[in-house]
Parts: structure tokens; sequence; C-alpha cells
């Protein structure tokens, strides 16, 4: 297995453990997630113990079918804080193709 971070270690656990707190919260079974998500129960066992190896894909899709994909895309934008809202007039690099 790759070798990640131990801020990605623990990161992924911590995270795992909110989806599967989450779940709990909702009244869901283990494997009425993982087929709203589209995923094997192996899968969502593997992310809510914080397996970091487990695609990004497999846990939009158990934050999504838990009603959080929103609330972690709009964690992750910049015009959301406050830097990101004070650089937003500077000159970003371009993408270059």
């Amino acid at each position: 297995m790759k070798k990640f971070s131990q801020s990605v270690y623990d990161a992924s656990a911590d995270m795992g453990e909110y989806l599967r707190t989450w779940r709990k919260i909702y009244v869901l079974k283990a494997t009425q997630v993982a087929e709203r998500a589209g995923i094997s129960p192996g899968t969502l066992h593997k992310i809510e113990n914080g397996d970091p190896s487990v695609s990004m894909a497999a846990f939009l899709e158990v934050a999504g079918s838990l009603g959080l994909l929103s609330v972690l895309t709009d964690s992750l934008d910049p015009l959301n804080s406050d830097l990101g809202r004070a650089r937003v007039n500077e000159s970003l690099p371009e993408r270059i193709r």
C-alpha cells in the first residue's frame, strides 16, 4: 500500500468517522449508504475506517448520499475565505495548455 503522510492518515480517519456518525444520525445502515453511493459495502467500510487509498470519487459519492457534498465543496471554495476574497482581483496564474 502507498505510504501517506501521517496528517493524511489522521484526516482520513477523522473524515471517515464523521461520515459514519452522519450515517448513524440519519439512522441508515451501511448497506443502504453503499447502495445509494453506488459502491460496495466493503468500500464504505474502508472509507468509514479511514483508508486513505480509497478513491476520491467513492468518498464524494458517500458524502453526496448523505447530503454533505455541497458542504465539502463549499468549504474548499477560495471565495468563502477572507484571503480568497481579498486576492480575487489579483492576477492569478493562468493554466498553461
